[in-house]
Order: C-alpha cells, then sequence, then structure tokens
C-alpha cells in the first residue's frame, strides 16, 4: 500500500461512506468507489466491508488500522515539519470556523490580507464540525469551545455576547413559547441550554445547526431564538426578549497547530484575524467587559 491507499483506507474507516470521505479528501463518490476497488485489487484482500448504514472494518482492516494510523502520524508529522519551514508569504491557508463567525468577521480580515499578501489564498470552511489540525484537515480553527491536546498553541481571541431575540411585534404572552434551537447532536451547547433553562415549557418550532437559519426562522416570527447580538442588533425586525438577563458569554478560541505556528503565510492570516476580533471587541460583546 502507498500512501495514497493509506489516506483512502483511513477516511473511509473514520468516516463510514464514500460521500463523506470524499468530502474529507476533496474527491467525488464514484472516484472514491473506483479508488477502493483499486486497492482492493492490488493487495488482494479486503480491508472494508459494506453494510446497509455504512463500510466497516473486517478482522484484517481491524488489523492493519493501527499500523496505518502509526504510518499516517510519521508523514504528517514530517510534512509539518517541512511546511512549518517554508517562509513564502503566498500558497493556501486552511481555516475553519462557524458560521457565526465566517462571513461577517473572517472575511472582511481576509479581504484586508489579500490586498497586502494577493500570493495568499485563504480556504475558509464554515462548519460545525471540528475539523482536526494534527491530520491537517485545517491550518488554523477559529472555535467557539477550548482546544485540546498538547499539539495545539492555542489562544482566546476575544468574547461573543449572546441573547434572546425574536420578531417585532411577536406575541410575548404566547403560552407555552416557541424556540428556534439547534437539532439534538448540538443540544450540549451552552445556547441550546440556556435556551432551555429560560423556556422550559416552550414548543420547538424549528431545529437547525446553522445559526443563520436561526436568525432568519426568528425574523420569520417563527419564534425565540438565542442569537449573537452583533448580528441582531443591527436588524429593526429583531427585538430582545428578557432584556433583563445578563448576555450569554461565548469565548473565541484560537487554535493552530505547534510545527505551522511560525510558517509566514500562516502567520499573516492569524494575525489580521486577530486584528479584526480586537478592532471589533465592543461590538461583538456590546455590554461590560469582554476580556
Amino acid at each position: 500500500m502507498d500512501w495514497d491507499d493509506l489516506r483512502l483506507f483511513l477516511a473511509i474507516a473514520r468516516h463510514g461512506t464514500l460521500s463523506a470521505a470524499g468530502r474529507a479528501l476533496g474527491v467525488s463518490q464514484p472516484t472514491m468507489g473506483r479508488r477502493l476497488a483499486a486497492m482492493e485489487a492490488r493487495i488482494g484482500a479486503r480491508l472494508l466491508r459494506r453494510t446497509p448504514e455504512r463500510y466497516v472494518l473486517t478482522p484484517l482492516g481491524e488489523t492493519v488500522l493501527g499500523n496505518a494510523e502509526r504510518v499516517e502520524a510519521e508523514i504528517l508529522a514530517t510534512e509539518r515539519a517541512i511546511s512549518g519551514h517554508d517562509c513564502a508569504l503566498e500558497g493556501k491557508v486552511r481555516v475553519t470556523t462557524v458560521d457565526t463567525l465566517a462571513a461577517r468577521i473572517l472575511v472582511p480580515a481576509l479581504a484586508r490580507l489579500q490586498k497586502e499578501h494577493p500570493g495568499i489564498v485563504v480556504e475558509l470552511l464554515s462548519d460545525t464540525r471540528q475539523l482536526n489540525l494534527a491530520r491537517r484537515e485545517a491550518d488554523i480553527a477559529i472555535r467557539m469551545v477550548p482546544f485540546e491536546g498538547q499539539e495545539i498553541i492555542t489562544r482566546k481571541l476575544g468574547t461573543l455576547g449572546m441573547a434572546f431575540y425574536a420578531a417585532r411585534g411577536h406575541d410575548g404572552e404566547r403560552r407555552p413559547p416557541r424556540i428556534v434551537t439547534v437539532l439534538d447532536d448540538l443540544a450540549h451547547l451552552p445556547e441550546a441550554q440556556w435556551l432551555r433553562r429560560h423556556f422550559p415549557d416552550a414548543e420547538v418550532a424549528l431545529q437547525s445547526n446553522s445559526r443563520e437559519a436561526h436568525l432568519w426562522a426568528a425574523r420569520q416570527g417563527m419564534g425565540i431564538a438565542c442569537l449573537v447580538c452583533y448580528r441582531a442588533e443591527a436588524l429593526p425586525d429583531l427585538v430582545r426578549v428578557r432584556p433583563d438577563l445578563p448576555l450569554l458569554r461565548r469565548d473565541i478560541w484560537l487554535g493552530v497547530h505547534r510545527d505551522m505556528r511560525h510558517m509566514p503565510r500562516i502567520r499573516a492570516v492569524i494575525d489580521a484575524i486577530d486584528e479584526e476580533i480586537s478592532c471589533r471587541r465592543e461590538e461583538l460583546f456590546p455590554e461590560g467587559d469582554a476580556s
């Protein structure tokens, strides 16, 4: 097996489907299927078995998995060591973040960066998944939760304020009230728990993991949503619900792999994002100290 075979095998083993594995590797589902068939023909064995729901490891695949992950770790470490000494202020930098920050916070920062360094091309992924920095699924991650792992250099960039909003003229006396919230897989998030704590008997009007969908649902009168203040306060058709409550704080964290943190183009992207968030500190957390 060569490195491409190992990447293919690991992607399918981790994601379970050809489509999800293909997205992780940046290739189409049909291409993944052809490459899997070609790999199995070359090695003369099956490492993965297809079930109605997903691909699962065969007994041989379970044996190979640990070896493949160790090979991957060594290759990625070598790639990071080489890339970390790339001194050019040009090339691609992949940044992953949530949709709350992507368009209105990061894009202005990246626009100014490109004027100064036109050779830097940023791939901006707006995704709820926590992409793996060690496996180079992303170079920089901007998240709303702290990072784990000794290999990740992390620091807090700022704080977002969140509050409850609904469409202007909504029926505040409706019982039970209606809310807009996340899907069950993200029900552990502070804003989802906060919403349930203050509206325990509410009916769910809409569930979505898109914060932009939450905002538009609230504007359409579907119910009360927990929204970032810097977006909601700028819209005249939204009003704050329960203004007596303090803002919910969500810290903004940046993470980068320690082997990549000194690469000039990555450093330039980090500095641009940091400057943007710092300049908009009061807008992002409009009430009190956001430190």
